[in-house]
């Protein structure tokens, strides 16, 4: 990390799940735009160790396994009560990290990978939610929490119970936090985005899936197939440019689709 102490105050901005796929374009995309950047992923990732930022600009990369979130958090914690006043601008948490089960029916999983998805998946997600909140609550600027949200959140899908229960989760816990937040004084504003369908690892594993046991494996195959999927650099575009928004937190559970 580089910092002049005495530069102008930067956009803070954290985004979990930053070493690969669409948390890793994010990263590169607000390190590009100046911003000081923490990424929080269980692997470095060695395209933002080379990338080069903006003038100004910093990056530090926080290695922890998001299956035991409260590591991290109480790292966050200690990380944000230690910052000096006035060194940004504004502090954003992206909780971008997300796991999918082997897909399947649920009877058939093992429950260790039942619940570490749902670990990743949502726990680390409220869990560094909250002690961003309770690390940020004195400060003056602007604060948002972005969940990186899916449609699976809001439409069932057969052989992936678990990743549409995350998701179902993270739209409801940040409409409650949200709810919270806005009875106090300089309160965060927090949205839930589904992103829309993005070419990732992810992506592959549900093409490669058994479609005895993944029935919608079909659906994805013809979404590759058709040039459907966006690329990780233009999700992360379309995310941020949510993020940056005037009216962000308006509208809690959004569709980048929508907007």
């Amino acid at each position: 990390m580089h910092q002049d102490a005495h530069s102008a105050p930067l956009p803070l901005t954290l985004i979990t799940g930053a070493s690969r796929g669409m948390g890793e374009a994010m990263a590169l995309q607000c390190l590009d735009a100046g911003h000081a950047v923490v990424g929080i992923s269980r692997q470095r990732s060695a395209k933002l160790d080379a990338h080069p930022p903006a003038a100004g600009a910093w990056l530090q990369q926080w290695q922890h396994d998001l299956s035991d979130p409260a590591a991290a958090g109480w790292a966050l914690l200690e990380w944000l009560q230690a910052q000096p006043a006035g060194r940004y601008r504004s502090v954003s948490l992206i909780n971008n990290a997300g796991l999918i089960a082997p897909l399947m029916p649920l009877a058939e999983i093992d429950p260790a990978d039942t619940a570490r998805a749902l670990r990743v998946g949502l726990e680390a997600a409220m869990v560094l939610t909250g002690l961003f909140l309770r690390g940020t609550a004195g400060w003056t600027v602007p604060r948002k929490v972005l969940n990186v949200s899916s449609g699976l959140g809001r439409r069932a899908m057969a052989g992936s119970a678990s990743y549409c229960a995350a998701k179902a989760g993270m739209d409801h816990f940040t409409r409650a936090v949200a709810l919270e937040e806005a009875s106090q004084p300089n309160g965060a504003r927090l949205v839930s985005l589904a992103p829309g369908v993005i070419a990732t690892d992810m992506q592959v594993q549900l093409r490669g899936a058994d479609p005895l046991l993944f029935p919608d494996r079909g659906n994805f195959i013809a979404l590759h197939e058709q040039g459907q999927l966006q690329s990780p650099e233009a999700a992360a575009a379309r995310v941020l440019a949510c993020l940056a928004r005037p009216d962000f937190g308006q509208t809690v559970v959004a569709d980048v689709r929508e907007l």
